[in-house]
């Protein structure tokens, strides 16, 4: 199996303050087992080495413009959201792209919206699509919120995707493990970030 430069991208999710660092909104639930993964360096090292190869990355936020966008509260996660949404502003601290990964979201994509799933509610698969983009490699956080989502939707809207799996992670080792173990099942299956840049081709 190769990854082909030309059809492939990177979906780096939820790499932002409010989900990564301490003083973010999820950070108590987040922060501490995000830091002792290592997750952050793997997944700057891995874009800056895919981005070096010409494959874009394409980083979502998730934000809640004035007036509430499309966010539905429809589950106790997006409740929480949305009675605290101006910490989700577009401009506020916690929506910015955390400083490791600031630069390469200024050379790359950044694209908003009130989904779980980095690809809904905001054009992304239409954008992908125009650009010949067919296989998806994805990391971010949380495994087995996000990731496993936007994984599973880009799946079923006909893309190839894989997960990166040293390039996520979860609050919990067990629900970041059972989330891969699903994942390997119900997309294209997971990759190492190593594995992935030595297919790309």
């Amino acid at each position: 199996m190769s990854l082909l430069l030309g059809s492939t991208a990177v979906l780096a999710l939820h790499w932002q303050v409010n989900v990564i660092k301490p003083d973010g909104f999820f950070g108590g639930m987040l922060a501490e087992p995000v830091e002792r993964s290592g997750v952050v360096g793997r997944a700057a090292a891995f874009h800056d080495a895919v981005m070096e190869r010409g494959v874009p990355v394409v980083f979502t936020r998730f934000t809640v413009p004035d007036g509430g966008g499309a966010l539905v509260r429809n589950t106790p996660f997006m409740r929480s959201v949305g009675d605290a949404q101006t910490a989700f502003r577009p401009g506020a601290e916690g929506t910015r792209i955390i400083p490791e990964m600031a630069a390469q979201a200024g050379q790359g994509t950044v694209v908003d919206n009130q989904r779980l799933s980095g690809l809904a509610g905001n054009g992304l698969p239409e954008l992908l699509t125009a650009r010949g983009i067919t296989t998806l490699l994805v990391t971010g956080v949380a495994t087995n919120l996000t990731v496993e989502q936007t994984a599973r939707h880009g799946t079923d809207l006909g893309f190839t995707v894989h997960t990166i799996t040293d390039c996520v992670a979860a609050a919990d080792d067990d629900a970041h493990r059972a989330s891969l173990a699903n994942l390997a099942l119900a997309t294209a299956g997971g990759l190492a970030g190593e594995e992935a840049l030595a297919q790309l081709s």
